[in-house]
This record gives C-alpha cells, sequence and structure tokens, in this order.
C-alpha cells in the first residue's frame, strides 16, 4: 500500500510517499521538504507537494506533528498552522489517515528500521533488545523522550513529556548554568540544557566565568563552531552540553528501566562522530550503586536520514494492519 508520510516541524514541513506492507515500512522515496513559512496551512503545503508528483497522491496518510495530537482543533509548536483532525480526510483528499505526535513517530522509526541506521555510541556493542524497554531520547528544538516497549513478538510506543523534567546539576559549572537560566525562567527542564538552543546558554554561562564577552551568533553558526573546534569557548560549551545529555539520558534509562538507549533528534545526528568522544559515557554510567548495571545497557545513535517520515509511515502500518 502507498501511503503519503508528513513530518511537520516550526520550520519545515518533509513530505514522502512510502510503501507499507503487513505492518512494516518497505520503502520510503525521496522526502521534499518545504518552509512553513512560505504556505499558510497545511492543506496548501500537502497541494504544493502534490503539484510536484508526476501523478496522482495516495489517498492515504501517516501525519507526524510537533505537538498534542487530541483535541479538536490542533495547535502546532513553533508553528501558525493548525490542524482540525474531523477535516484532515475532506481537506487532503483521503480515505485513510493516522496522526501521531513527531516524537511518537521516531519512537515507531526505532522500532523497524534496519540494524544499520543505528550507530553504536557507548556500552556493549550489540543489537537492541527484542524485549523490554528502550529509552529514546532526542534532542533538537526542544527535547524529546519515548519509550520503546517489546514483548512477543510486538512492540509499543509509549509517548512522554519528559523533555520538561526539572534540570539537576551535577557539579559547580551546571549550578552556575542553572543559576543564569533561573534569572530567566520559573523553573528550568532539561530541554533548555539538552536541545539546540541550550549550547547558547551553556556558551554564556562559561563566558561569563572567564570574564569574558561571548560574541554574539545565532544557534546555527554556534554549532558549526563548536563542532569544527574552530572556537575553543563553543567547543567547550559542546563538551559540556554532551555531559549533561550523557547524565539526562542515564537517568530517563533508570527511570524507564535500563535496557538500551537510542539517541536521536536533529541535534543527536550533528554529534554522531562527537559523541562517542566525549563524555556522554562517564556521565551516562555514574549512577552511584548503579554504575555496573548502566556500564552495560547499549547505547545507540539513529542515523536514517528520515527518522519523522519513516516513522510516521510506521505508525500508519501498525494502525491499519490490525
Amino acid at each position: 500500500m502507498r501511503v503519503v508520510a508528513v513530518d511537520i516541524g516550526g520550520t519545515h514541513a518533509r513530505f514522502a510517499v512510502a510503501d507499507v506492507v503487513g505492518g512494516s515500512v518497505q520503502s520510503l522515496d525521496p522526502s521534499v521538504t518545504l518552509n512553513t513559512a512560505e504556505y499558510a496551512s497545511f492543506q496548501t503545503a500537502w497541494e504544493a507537494f502534490a503539484a510536484r508528483q508526476a501523478g496522482a497522491l495516495p489517498r492515504a496518510a501517516a501525519i507526524a506533528i510537533a505537538g498534542p495530537i487530541h483535541g479538536e482543533v490542533l495547535q502546532l509548536t513553533n508553528n501558525p498552522w493548525i490542524i482540525r483532525p474531523a477535516l484532515i480526510s475532506e481537506k487532503l483528499g483521503v480515505d485513510t489517515y493516522t496522526l501521531v505526535n513527531d516524537f511518537e513517530a521516531v519512537g515507531h522509526a526505532v522500532a523497524q528500521v534496519s540494524p544499520n541506521d543505528l550507530h553504536h555510541v557507548c556500552g556493549p556493542d550489540v543489537a537492541l533488545p527484542g524485549e523490554g524497554s528502550i529509552t529514546i531520547v532526542g534532542p533538537g528544538t526542544g527535547l524529546g523522550v519515548a519509550q520503546l516497549f517489546r514483548k512477543d513478538g510486538r512492540y509499543h510506543v509509549i509517548a512522554t513529556e519528559g523533555g520538561h523534567v526539572d534540570f539537576a546539576p551535577l557539579d559547580s559549572i551546571e549550578d552556575a548554568v542553572l543559576a543564569a537560566l533561573r534569572e530567566r525562567y520559573r523553573r528550568v527542564s532539561v530541554e533548555r540544557i539538552v536541545s539546540g538552543p541550550g549550547l547558547s546558554a551553556i556558551h554564556e554561562v562559561l563566558a561569563r566565568l572567564e570574564g569574558r564577552d561571548a560574541p554574539q551568533r545565532d544557534d546555527k553558526a554556534l554549532w558549526q563552531a563548536a563542532l569544527a573546534g574552530t572556537d575553543s569557548l563553543a567547543a567547550a560549551a559542546l563538551d559540556r552540553f554532551c555531559l549533561s545529555l550523557g547524565a539526562i539520558a542515564g537517568d530517563f534509562a533508570l527511570a524507564h528501566g535500563p535496557k538500551a538507549v537510542v539517541i536521536a533528534g536533529g541535534v543527536g545526528l550533528r554529534l554522531a562522530d562527537h559523541l562517542p568522544r566525549s563524555g556522554f559515557a562517564e556521565r551516562f554510567a555514574a549512577k552511584g550503586r548503579f554504575e555496573a548495571l548502566m556500564r552495560s545497557v547499549p547505547v545507540r545513535l539513529i542515523t536514517h536520514p528520515q527518522p519523522g517520515l519513516f516513522g510516521a509511515a510506521a505508525a500508519f502500518a501498525r494502525e491499519h494492519s490490525q
């Protein structure tokens, strides 16, 4: 069966046609990325994608959105579009559809991608377990957290709002980061630090600790300098970011039952080469009496180029095969 997979975020809406058979994704066509700011609505973006196709679109849709998926009117996060689920079939000209949260879609992707799309980060270099819980942590514009539970050859994706739990500093520098962010926010969640914008917050604190002015630049430029190592302060902020990501991923693994962890998200993909060489692994395992257990947990990073689209199609396949 052919289905249009859609992954709608704050800045971009991505589209691709997928083949799904028997509850799984068989293939995903090359994707088309549209800037959400250039379209008045999801419907007009859908029509723009349709205009680029050689033939008519399939009459089935798998839609992942960055925001809550419950209610009569859905408001996306960082995107002015609104979606009315009751009107999706009429507006898009589809007979069937599946609607999931964007990070829930990533959970479905983790469940169905090839092992070649899961890059080893730390812990034992083994396949993800076929039974039990797998924690998924995805730094991007925010911080997505989900749980993948496998049992008896089936799986369930459990969406969470784990990115909004309180940040717990572990040393004096993180104490300073927390204090600085408390000047701006009533409470400081982990996604204030472990997300794309979080690198800037860490960078500002490190500059303040050294008594120097940090050059003003946008998040993209700061990340480029940090990853390239062309700015020592930006590189130090990146090292600190990886430490915090390790600690937070370890906390979620403990809460879910430490079997395996997958790092996802746009920022996670940027860190594919850096993360295994950083302090991530030490902080991930540094859980006191459970350190030996944490060192036995495989941590992998999903490297599929379009996990949101793949996962949306996988969610559709699961829902409509039952």
